[in-house]
């Protein structure tokens, strides 16, 4: 853009807050974006907050400082940087209480982020308060700039690199003491400023959390004190309760991973016990953000204590820090559920703990407070008395119990499961029981009740008989939950076979119901059906009865489809020929709408609107194609295979008349790929249209859908030696297509799935039939293809193409065909060098650490073939990575290149390759 000037810069971010018309204001938005990523914008962001025309225009400048700071500090030249930095502290001495916290909040962040990137700037804390300290009126900018400069340490913006981030940490807890006086001295003089006082808390948390302080040296610091003092005081502000809150948790957390707090832990132990009565005056004043508050510390308080707790409970006598569970249980007793949430994490770690430990006198020790957990959760899940049906989808009460439904599967093991379920039982039977306390002990059994062993005759067949004989003005909750008990119940009814027909009795009467009823049922007898095979033959009549009024149910959905997924299932068990005639049975309800919907004449499919969706239809035929799965001799014809052929037309019709709708495609795609999956090589009699069909609309309109079909193709057939030439010519038809889209600028980055499919493709191409595809002409532009997606940082795309590099370098091992292997050979000669660049490149700077282990399998590929030419390529690839950072700091070191080549040469095995990729990508980062 031409050089703007400060006039035009006000004038747009005039219009843009101002001008009501919106097309006059999305121009100047787009305008001040491009304004933004110029290089005069550093100049003109200056001369603006020098001006001070507006709040607007200073806000806006701000946010432009340190908008380039961040993320184009790479545009200034080193020589430039002192004079950043004397703008910006001038700028940030004219803050006042006053200033919009906006602007404060731009251009502290600004500052810190230069103070942090620029290695010239030493010592820039001893700075700040050589310069601002004595100014009582910057007392508010210091401590915004104080708070930040820990907290931006991290960012992932900045890219520091170990190397500087090290250093910043070591300078930072040099500086600590200084700090902490100055945050004393502010905390004396702040005159009961309640925004001062929390900015205080807030920075001392900040320096907290990067572990700046000696810990042992601050056991008696007086804003540890007042930090429990603001929390003991009923009166507090909720902002400053926040931030006291914040300040102790830091701390605690800050203990966990430095046990060296030299009787610091003891001390905040014994004051957050000492809290238990400030949470019950919390609790008095009906004050939920501070009931919270402390919740969330006594949490912590636990969390932080966890493994010396679990580890210190190991003798006859608990560790003492068990008692912060009471605190937590109190917590958990709340009237409001949400404070019982805040605790779930706690408990699932310490379920974890325990269950790796596997020591049952261990686990003793905490069964009583797990009894009480469950006891307290028994109770937050009734139901108001007066609530009328069932819970509502995307009510919060209703997401909490799904999360109690979690966290009682987590610790369940510690109590016992069948424990449980009595003493939920004994509710049920307590006289004068209302329905709410009855269903919600129902739904804690429910919880349970896949665990119970298949033997247990004491209570479960009376659980049992008691739902089957509820009575008909029950309410329609406990109704609910008493389908959902028998669903999870399968496993116990599959051992207990003479309940079923009495079970499947009450459910087929639940599936005629209305609000709800119908899909709690379909979901059990989808459970069922899949636990008892062998006894739901007897009943397939019935199954079928019920596919055959499926439509007439109020069934939801994805209800609907896994009772066809039971049905199914039961199906494949048949013998062949009852097997054939059940499955087109099943299958023809789903096909002949489907043919009524791609011909048109789809009048007699009711007024329900998703009966004229043909996903509606697709999906449950691919649940039928899915798990229809019968066991079949490797020379016998399937007697799936009629069924499939014959309903083919239907479907080629169908990805005919959906085409142009990538949605309905990619479900039709999913039912083809589970048909081609149920009859194996056996569905030979429609590949060759199938392949002309999905070539023909590939390419013209590029469904990546497509392509993953055709990986289930060659994963099928590509053992065929009929079939390769067929499907060698599938792949090369649908290359250049998917070239065209992935080569325009960012068709990488826009098109992930398409780069997923396309080397899934090519990978299950390499592995069936790499003879034949290494020696064709496609090979080479495929994998420069490969190369540039190197880079793409999404994590399935990425995966496929590193899963095609190291399918194509497999076959180079010393135990592959002589041909092949030199042919693999000859590849890495010519592209190794390019692979091992761009892989490096983005294992620094493009991809997420979680991503680098499927990297380090191609390190490891190559290492097989050649240990000497791997150690020259990362030798290259190091050399060429920047060695300092945008603020002149050194990245990386010569001793740490040389480090990182020798862990790549000499690791055996791709975990080792990984840790030493990330760690080096950390000097980067």
């Amino acid at each position: 853009m031409e050089p703007p000037t400060a006039e035009a810069v006000l004038q747009s971010v005039f219009t843009l807050y101002n001008n009501p018309n919106k097309q006059e204001k999305e121009t100047a938005s787009k305008w001040l974006e491009e304004f933004q990523k110029s290089i005069h914008s550093w100049e003109i962001a200056d001369q603006l907050l020098q001006r001070k025309h507006d709040l607007n225009s200073c806000t806006f400048a701000a946010q432009t400082m340190r908008n380039k700071i961040q993320n184009s500090f790479h545009e200034l030249p080193e020589s430039a940087h002192e004079s950043l930095r004397q703008s910006l502290l001038e700028h940030i001495s004219h803050i006042t209480l006053e200033t919009k916290p906006v602007i404060v909040t731009q251009l502290s962040l600004a500052l810190a982020d230069l103070a942090l990137l620029m290695s010239s700037w030493r010592k820039p804390v001893v700075t700040l308060l050589e310069r601002f300290s004595g100014n009582p009126h910057m007392m508010y900018a210091v401590i915004e700039l104080l708070t930040l400069i820990p907290e931006e340490i991290n960012s992932r913006y900045l890219r520091l690199g170990a190397n500087r981030r090290k250093d910043v940490l070591t300078e930072l807890e040099t500086d600590s003491s200084l700090v902490g006086d100055y945050l004393l001295m502010c905390l004396m003089n702040c005159n009961d400023n309640e925004l001062l006082q929390m900015k205080i808390l807030k920075c001392f948390t900040s320096w907290v959390n990067i572990n700046a302080f000696n810990l042992s040296q601050i056991g008696d610091n007086m804003i540890i004190a007042y930090s429990f003092q603001l929390l003991t005081n009923i009166n507090t502000k909720p902002e400053i309760h926040d931030a006291a809150t914040d300040c102790l948790c830091g701390l605690l957390q800050c203990l966990e991973m430095n046990n060296n707090g030299d009787g610091l832990d003891v001390k905040l132990f014994n004051g957050i016990l000492s809290l238990e009565e400030a949470y019950n005056a919390s609790v008095a004043q009906e004050d939920l953000d501070k009931s919270m508050n402390l919740c969330r510390l006594f949490t912590v308080l636990v969390e932080s204590n966890l493994v010396r707790m679990v580890a210190g409970s190991e003798a006859a006598t608990p560790h003492y820090s068990i008692k912060a569970l009471e605190l937590v249980l109190i917590c958990v007793g709340h009237y409001d559920f949400e404070v019982a949430e805040i605790t779930f994490n706690m408990w699932y770690r310490l379920s974890e703990d325990l269950y790796q430990r596997n020591n049952e006198a261990l686990t003793a020790h905490f069964k009583p407070y797990v009894e009480r957990l469950i006891a307290a959760l028994y109770k937050h899940c009734q139901m108001e008395a007066d609530h009328e049906g069932l819970i509502e989808e995307g009510d919060s009460f209703k997401e909490f119990r799904f999360k109690v439904s979690e966290i009682i599967k987590d610790v369940i093991f510690i109590v016992s499961s069948i424990s449980c379920f009595k003493q939920m039982f004994l509710i049920l039977q307590s006289p004068n029981v209302t329905w709410e306390s009855s269903e919600a002990a129902l739904f804690i059994m429910e919880n349970v009740a896949r665990n119970i062993l298949p033997a247990e005759s004491e209570v479960v067949p009376k659980v049992v008989e008691a739902i089957l004989n509820l009575p008909s003005n029950c309410h329609i909750a406990i109704r609910y939950t008493s389908i959902n008990i028998l669903g999870e119940l399968c496993d116990w009814i599959d051992s207990n076979p003479e309940t079923l027909e009495p079970i499947l009795n009450f459910l087929l009467c639940a599936l005629q119901q209305k609000n709800g009823l119908a899909t709690a049922a379909a979901n059990a007898l989808q459970s069922i059906c899949s636990a008892c095979k062998k006894h739901m033959l007897g009943h397939i009549s019935g199954l079928m009865e019920i596919a055959r009024c499926l439509d007439g149910f109020e069934i939801q959905t994805e209800s609907a489809i896994g009772l066809l997924k039971g049905i199914s299932i039961i199906i494949g068990r048949l013998p062949p020929d009852q097997l054939t005639t059940a499955m087109q049975e099943l299958c023809g309800f789903q096909v002949r709408a489907l043919g009524q919907l791609t011909s048109g004449e789809d009048d007699g499919l009711g007024l329900k609107k998703d009966r004229h969706d043909p996903v509606f239809w697709v999906d449950r035929l691919a649940s039928i194609y899915r798990h229809v799965n019968p066991t079949v001799a490797d020379n016998d014809v399937n007697p799936c295979v009629f069924v499939i052929v014959s309903n083919w037309s239907v479907l080629s019709r169908a990805m005919e008349c959906y085409k142009n709708d990538p949605k309905i495609m990619e479900r039709i795609v999913r039912c083809i790929r589970y048909a081609i999956r149920c009859v194996g090589k056996q569905a030979m009699p429609i590949l060759e249209s199938l392949v002309k069909q999905i070539i023909t609309i590939y390419s013209g309109h590029n469904h990546s859908c497509l392509l993953y079909l055709g990986s289930i193709l060659v994963d099928e057939f590509a053992c065929e030696p009929s079939c390769i030439e067929g499907l060698l010519s599938m792949l090369q038809a649908f290359i250049e297509p998917t070239f065209q889209v992935l080569q325009v600028e960012n068709g990488l980055k826009n098109h992930p799935d398409m780069v997923d499919d396309f080397f899934r493709l090519v990978a299950r191409f390499i592995q069936r039939s790499p003879f034949q595809l290494l020696q064709s002409p496609l090979v080479t532009p495929i994998i420069q293809c490969g190369l540039l997606a190197c880079t793409l940082d999404h994590r399935d795309a990425n995966l496929s193409v590193m899963r095609f590099f190291c399918s194509l370098l497999s076959y180079g091992r010393h135990d592959r065909a002589n041909e092949l292997r030199s042919i693999v050979h000859g590849i890495l000669m010519q592209h190794g060098e390019s692979l091992i660049m761009n892989l490096l490149y983005a294992s620094v700077f493009c991809l997420h650490s979680y991503m680098l282990s499927d990297v380090a399998d191609v390190f490891v590929e190559i290492k097989h073939l050649s240990p000497h030419q791997l150690e020259g390529y990362v030798q290259k690839a190091v050399d060429a990575l920047p060695k300092k950072n945008s603020g002149g700091s050194i990245t990386v070191t010569n001793e740490q290149m040389i480090e990182f080549v020798d862990n790549i040469v000499k690791s055996e095995t791709p975990r080792a390759v990984t840790q030493a990729l990330q760690e080096f990508a950390r000097l980067f980062r």
